[in-house]
């Protein structure tokens, strides 16, 4: 009779082995073991591999909207420049309207035969201190014909005339500065007197107006042409307010100037070929 150890050691090995022979029978008569594993192993392999392909499904999703987000956010930049672009572009078409529209209106006025005109851009201006004087910057000057105390207008009416000129350019004294004296009348009242400047770029006064004669607030005033600087007709301002003083011969007159001198940008020159300026600033033959 074997001892109690060894049987013991047998039994350890041979009941695992019979266990062993036993399943490996059945299997290979059957084969659910073999597709157990293959099953099994899937489910390994694939409890492996899902996390995996989810990290990179969602890894292709995030830079997929990464790419997108930036090419959106390209063409945005795209187009923020061509409305930019476009917008620039609409205002310098804007402005080269007002340009045309203004040029129009200068070349569609018509002074009197005897007197030429020219175009003429202010690139400029000068106020001096305590209104000595008022002046504008043209880009005309002596080779284009131009000669002190040659009249500047716009369509609207008298700017003012050359002070100073050199062969390229010219200054214009305004008819607001204290030096300038324009001899004027009404328009309707046809009374005669002398518009002078008061030192601002806003109003202006009539000298010389008689007590007896009449001029209407509203009335606008015109270029006598008694000077023979200014051709006749030519709109200068209107007429603000009208005062009676009992301590003068003459009216108290200010007016205001048709032309906004604040916002000029192209003026006319006028002269008469036949006449030239002398000495004291008068036209003679």
């Amino acid at each position: 009779m074997l001892p109690f150890k060894l049987r013991h050691i047998l039994l350890i090995f041979l009941v695992p082995l019979f266990v062993y022979m036993s399943i490996y029978t059945w299997n290979w008569k059957t084969g659910h073991l073999d597709r157990m594993a293959r099953y099994t192993g899937l489910e390994i392999v694939g409890s492996v591999l899902a996390p995996g392909k989810w990290v990179h499904r969602q890894a292709q999703s995030l830079w997929a909207s990464y790419v997108h987000l930036y090419n959106v956010q390209q063409e945005n930049k795209a187009l923020h420049k061509q409305v930019r672009d476009l917008k620039l572009e609409v205002m310098r078409l804007r402005e080269q309207a007002r340009a045309a529209l203004r040029l129009r209106q200068l070349m569609n006025f018509s002074p009197s035969p005897e007197w030429e005109f020219q175009g003429a851009d202010i690139i400029g201006s000068r106020v001096g201190p305590n209104a000595v004087l008022q002046t504008v910057l043209i880009n005309k000057g002596r080779q284009d014909g131009l000669a002190e105390d040659t009249p500047i207008i716009t369509p609207d009416g008298i700017v003012g005339r050359v002070n100073q000129v050199s062969p390229h350019f010219a200054t214009v004294l305004l008819i607001t500065d204290p030096n300038s004296n324009i001899p004027v009348r009404g328009r309707r009242s046809r009374t005669n007197g002398v518009l002078c400047g008061q030192g601002n770029r806003q109003s202006v006064t009539v000298k010389h107006v008689p007590q007896n004669s009449a001029l209407y607030e509203g009335e606008v005033l015109v270029t006598s042409g008694l000077a023979g600087l200014f051709p006749e007709g030519l709109p200068v301002a209107k007429v603000e307010q009208v005062k009676v003083s009992d301590l003068s011969l003459f009216k108290k007159v200010s007016a205001q100037p048709l032309v906004d001198i604040e916002r000029l940008e192209e003026i006319l020159a006028i002269q008469c070929p036949q006449n030239q300026p002398s000495s004291d600033g008068l036209f003679r033959e």
